[in-house]
């Protein structure tokens, strides 16, 4: 058995799954579920995980009707993502609202599990996503996330080296020191 050191990237999944049908109820509601998962298989553990908690249903007694990956429409734009969740602590459980500036969703929760695991020592099995979304600017809470929001907001390049254009004009050594600066 080998490991993979590397984390395995978070994909989003949309569950679909009901009670298998029996002759009293041959026609059963089904259920749709978005989840976070690394793949397909786990998608629908997850399905099965939450389902048994919330309706009398588990694996044996239901069925999967479809599993279908959701991706980003536009990954090129960076948005301001909430997410809303449920851990349990060592010393109890606590809902929280989170948020992030990601280019998809995906992304957010990535960040998400990997600050809850560095500030409040969470594991992944113990948080539980209630909700997601995106957020406009004008409703954004956390400070992290609205000093991105600033008009004025520049990066300056205060150290940038002047390169040749072409290997021909390289030197090793010049007459000259180089003017990093660009103001």
């Amino acid at each position: 058995t080998t490991r993979h050191s590397a984390k395995m990237k978070l994909r989003q999944f949309q569950v679909i799954g009901r009670r298998a049908p029996t002759d009293a109820d041959p026609n059963p509601p089904a259920y749709r579920m978005k989840l976070f998962a690394a793949n397909a298989v786990l998608a629908k553990s997850r399905f099965w995980y939450f389902m048994h908690q919330m309706r009398k249903m588990k694996k044996t007694t239901g069925e999967i009707l479809a599993v279908n990956e959701i991706t980003e429409k536009n990954s090129r734009i960076v948005k301001n993502y909430g997410v809303w969740i449920r851990y349990n602590s060592r010393s109890g459980t606590h809902n929280m609202y989170k948020e992030y500036r990601s280019l998809t969703l995906t992304n957010a929760v990535e960040k998400m599990y990997d600050e809850m695991a560095g500030r409040h020592r969470a594991r992944k099995s113990s948080i539980q996503i209630i909700n997601t979304g995106i957020v406009p600017a004008s409703k954004c809470r956390r400070t992290t996330v609205t000093q991105m929001h600033k008009s004025t907001l520049a990066f300056p390049l205060p150290h940038r080296v002047q390169r040749a254009p072409a290997k021909k004009y390289r030197s090793t050594f010049l007459a000259t020191r180089p003017n990093t600066y660009h103001g």
